[in-house]
């Protein structure tokens, strides 16, 4: 029998995982990406910076537990390095309205307690977010909360100090989302950290360059079409082509599904889901100094912070002592702010706004990127805002006929995060081959 013919839409981890493993069970593979190349928001930035330095641009840091992304960069025997070994910190408003360095744990667990009637609640309801009390939670903003715990300005600065984490403001932001972050028992930047040595890109380009199959850059799927067994996806590629497959995987943002045509339309729930799914604006800028300022015996090594130039850590400690790039990324309203600054004041008033690490030296090189503004994602990863209706999360991965859906969004316990993304890739994979006939036990094995 000939080899089911599957088209993967979306050139990041989870497509490029996704195909790979298809191809590993036998199948026909082509991956269609609208960029120029692969990685998606997984992207190092190697050009401008003295000494041969790199920075991440997009995704950089890899937590201990997320075992599959870890596991996936051995497979490859791409080196990856803990970092930011001091944790983490809060600078930013202090209930006296001094602005000073804090220890962010110490707002973690205020915060959990202030929560736990809601906690109780939620693990009451065994965490589903289909249940009443989610949908509950699921309608309240942060804000909301803070206001009605009667929470103060210290508390409440450096949960406003969040939105580096979760990309959304107080008023955006879900309180079920942050119910649900304590309920795990796991505190934000808590975890040991990593980072691949020689760049995250190199994982991206580690699966494109195993793949048999084709690989079509610069071309923008438009519609795709279910008729019986086949499925018909057009492009833009400057010519508008067409392709047949048995089977697709849709491994891009929710943005970018709201602008693809469906025919049939997929199911209500669906698309009402991919239509009112949100993404945090999120604006990463970095500065490459003259020597590491920064770093200090007994400080954090990065930091959270409600000031507009967002969180801040050491971008590439993996590199090195001198000189040293800084990494601020700023979300929600700061992401607005910050890029405000940049271009009208400019990065000198960067630097001098962040004169509270230290001394700044000689400013060598810069760069910013708003992942708002880039036409391909719309924003820097999915949020769960309180204008979200929490039982249609489970929407976002159901397969739908021969369409299989992938991507960060649509992991479980890894959203926004690229184990997430990897994760997703696999479930689409596994929910393809069980489809095709396919034996995917196997493919699973060779990669083991």
């Amino acid at each position: 029998m000939a080899a089911p013919r599957v088209v993967v839409v979306g050139a990041g981890l989870a497509g490029l995982i996704a195909a790979r493993d298809l191809e590993r069970a036998g199948a026909d593979v082509t991956v269609v990406e609208a960029r120029d190349r692969v990685g998606g928001r997984v992207h190092t930035w190697r050009d401008g910076f003295t000494q041969g330095q790199h920075v991440e641009a997009g995704a950089d840091l890899i937590e201990a537990e997320q075992t599959e992304v870890l596991k996936l960069a051995a497979e490859y025997t791409l080196e990856t390095t803990r970092i930011l070994r001091s944790g983490w910190g809060f600078y930013g408003a202090s209930g006296k309205g001094l602005e000073k360095v804090r220890n962010a744990p110490d707002a973690f667990e205020q915060a959990a307690e202030l929560l736990q009637p809601e906690i109780a609640a939620f693990k009451a309801a065994e965490s589903r977010w289909d249940s009443g009390v989610a949908r509950w939670l699921g309608r309240q903003s942060v804000s909301d909360w803070l206001v009605r715990a009667k929470a103060g300005k210290a508390l409440s600065a450096r949960i406003r100090g969040l939105r580096g984490f979760y990309l959304a403001d107080p008023e955006d932001l879900s309180l079920l989302t942050l119910v649900e972050q304590f309920a795990s028992d796991e505190i934000p930047g808590a975890s040991k950290m990593y980072r691949l040595r020689d760049g995250n890109d190199r994982l991206p380009s580690a699966l494109a360059k195993d793949l048999h199959g084709r690989m079509l850059l610069n071309s923008a799927v438009t519609q795709i079409s279910q008729r019986g067994r086949r499925l018909r996806v057009s492009m833009d590629d400057g010519r508008r082509q067409q392709m047949t497959a048995d089977y697709v995987v849709m491994a891009v943002p929710a943005t970018t599904l709201r602008r693809i045509t469906f025919v049939p339309a997929l199911p209500p729930d669906q698309a009402r889901a991919i239509a009112t799914l949100a993404y945090g604006p999120a604006t990463r800028a970095v500065l490459q100094f003259e020597t590491r300022f920064w770093k200090k015996l007994a400080r954090p090594s990065a930091y959270g912070s409600d000031r507009p130039t967002g969180a801040v850590w050491d971008g590439n400690e993996q590199q090195g002592r001198r000189p040293g790039i800084l990494t601020l990324l700023a979300g929600g309203g700061a992401s607005r702010e910050l890029r405000r600054i940049i271009e009208t004041r400019g990065w000198p008033d960067v630097v001098r706004r962040l004169e509270w690490l230290g001394q700044p030296s000689a400013l060598i090189a810069h760069r910013s990127i708003s992942w708002e503004r880039d036409k391909w994602v719309r924003g820097g990863y999915a949020v769960f805002d309180h204008r979200f209706d929490p039982a249609l999360r489970s929407w976002l991965a159901r397969p739908s006929g021969r369409l299989a859906f992938a991507g960060e969004h649509t992991s479980r316990k890894w959203q926004g995060y690229m184990n997430g993304a990897v994760e997703s890739g696999r479930r689409a994979a596994v929910e393809i081959a069980m489809m095709a006939g396919l034996d995917y036990a196997r493919a699973a094995d060779e990669r083991s």
